[in-house]
């Protein structure tokens, strides 16, 4: 499918037009240190090839500790507002952010899950198809940081192994002083590398580093797509531009299926 997508919905935030590849928080625990979008993603996009990519909607879940600030953390970034009462989720909750990535329309789906013990089972349906895992932590509370082992092995359980970027993500930065939050950093740093996962330091109350996290998710979520569009072509046999050696394979192309969402089960 060889189209120019034209984004749906309303214009996108000139804060999620991403042009180049957003750099990682630390290089110490980062899923990769490349400073550009992989050559077969940027061909694809120069020209309009990247599929249905632009027309899915890609799962981000975020889970944690309750009071950790996941919420906060996901209106800072979708509606940039901060707000100290927010009371606890009850089972999911999730908002939409439309990007427009390399010149193509790409959205997320960014799931608020609850950190409550109670609703656990519930939220755990949801975390199927998960491109992105961001588990969240209190910086400034070591307790949460412990518990993140056992909320990543949750996340995990729901999806194909390998299938998921995994953040691991400090909140509440702004509680700490610089000092402090170097020396937190040190074990969560320690803790995201056995994790295979990329770690960040934000703060929902300021802003320090949400938009830059969100954008990171986006583009390696988005190359991750691409990626995947473009060899599940070569697997049915479909000639690509560039692709010279590829021979077509005989007989009738499977179709796609395309995901339904996350099915309901009754696990409690």
């Amino acid at each position: 499918m060889r189209a120019s997508l034209k984004p749906w919905g309303p214009p996108v935030s000139r804060d999620c037009v991403i042009t180049s590849f957003p750099k990682w928080y630390t290089p110490e625990a980062s899923l990769q240190l490349k400073e550009h979008f992989h050559e077969k993603v940027s061909a694809a996009c120069e020209r309009r090839d990247t599929g249905t990519v632009g027309l899915r909607l890609s799962k981000v879940v975020v889970v944690g500790d309750l009071y950790v600030g996941k919420t906060s953390l996901i209106h800072r970034f979708c509606k940039n507002v901060f707000d100290r009462d927010y009371k606890a989720t009850i089972g999911v909750d999730f908002e939409i952010e439309r990007f427009e990535i390399a010149g193509v329309p790409y959205s997320l789906q960014i799931w608020d899950t609850a950190g409550q013990e109670k609703f656990k089972c519930i939220a755990s349906a949801y975390y199927r198809g998960a491109q992105a895992i961001i588990t969240a932590f209190d910086l400034s509370d070591v307790q949460t940081l412990d518990h993140t082992r056992q909320w990543l092995e949750d996340a995990l359980r729901e999806n194909e192994p390998g299938a998921s970027a995994i953040f691991l993500v400090g909140t509440k930065k702004d509680l700490l002083s610089g000092a402090a939050c170097a020396q937190a950093e040190v074990e969560a740093v320690r803790l995201a590398n056995e994790m295979h996962a990329e770690y960040w330091a934000v703060s929902a109350k300021t802003g320090e580093n949400v938009r830059a996290l969100f954008s990171r998710v986006a583009a390696l979520a988005f190359e991750q797509s691409v990626l995947q569009e473009l060899e599940r072509r070569r697997s049915n046999g479909r000639l690509q531009v560039g692709d010279a050696g590829l021979i077509r394979m005989e007989g009738t192309l499977p179709e796609a299926k395309e995901s339904q969402g996350p099915s309901s089960q009754n696990c409690c």
